[in-house]
């Protein structure tokens, strides 16, 4: 078991009064065999009335209601967690999807089909041509090791950009730029995944890493595939690697869009300054 504690301070500073709207907040690990939360600590200024809930997915979201006026939003999350995910690679495959292709069980094609389809486009002939240089049809593969190959091949052949900017590049503007954000790569794996007929979802999170020039602290993201027997296995396209001990999850969706750490609204003429820091530190003590 390994421990680490989770610093993320979200700072608003606005050009004058504001009304602020309700928050939503996405910043509470997920919880499960392989993680324990031994402490939260959740500081909001100015105080507002906060009510917890999970949404659709099963994820925290803690909602923040705010009723006086206020020149700056301050959002300071304190988490210590227990992490046993120390060995990712213990699971065992179901004998029919051990080799791909395979076809999910009636019962959970039912479940799994929303995390199988991109939203619909024109033509996906640019993914099935990016992938055929990964791997051909009819050659034999193990279901795990198309996925990693998958991962690898973004981490080896593109190029890791910080992108301060909101929103996801499309798969084909991915492949096309050969460059993007961890949320960029994450949704390229989900598409390739999903072209070849497996359920895959956006994952949410932190990563502990030691900081680079480039980059003293963020959240992260990476994307699940469900293999039966396993479960959701995550991979790492921005690091090339299977999700281990130094992955912790936050939320999970069908779309990467749909779980930002923090998001809601302002009313004013004010304009804003957003400033973001984590930390993840080891706890050794």
């Amino acid at each position: 078991m390994r421990r680490f504690r989770i610093t993320h301070n979200t700072y608003y500073n606005f050009s004058g009064s504001v009304i602020l709207g309700t928050h939503y907040l996405r910043l509470r690990p997920r919880e499960g065999h392989t993680l324990h939360i031994e402490s939260s600590t959740l500081t909001i200024t100015p105080k507002p009335t906060l009510r917890w809930r999970h949404d659709v997915e099963g994820n925290s979201v803690a909602i923040a209601s705010f009723s006086h006026p206020a020149s700056q939003l301050s959002i300071l999350s304190d988490i210590i967690i227990q992490q046993y995910n120390e060995d990712p690679l213990d699971f065992v495959v179901e004998q029919q999807a051990v080799d791909y292709p395979f076809v999910y069980e009636e019962d959970d094609q039912i479940l799994l089909q929303p995390y199988m389809s991109d939203p619909p486009i024109e033509s996906d002939k640019w993914l099935t041509d990016w992938i055929s240089a990964i791997w051909q049809p009819g050659a034999a593969i193990q279901t795990y090791t198309l996925m990693q190959q998958i991962c690898s091949h973004i981490y080896e052949t593109f190029t890791y950009r910080i992108r301060e900017e909101p929103g996801v590049q499309s798969a084909e503007q991915t492949i096309a730029l050969k460059a993007g954000s961890c949320r960029d790569f994450a949704q390229l794996f989900m598409s390739a995944a999903r072209h070849l007929g497996l359920a895959a979802r956006f994952v949410s999170g932190y990563l502990h890493a030691p900081p680079t020039i480039d980059n003293f602290g963020a959240t992260h993201a990476w994307a699940e595939i469900y293999v039966p027997g396993a479960g959701w296995v995550g991979f790492d396209p921005t690091i090339g690697q299977l999700v281990g001990a130094d992955h912790i999850a936050v939320a999970v969706a069908r779309l990467p869009e749909s779980v930002p750490p923090v998001s809601g609204t302002f009313s004013g003429a004010a304009s804003s300054v957003l400033d973001v820091g984590v930390w993840i530190n080891e706890c050794h003590d």
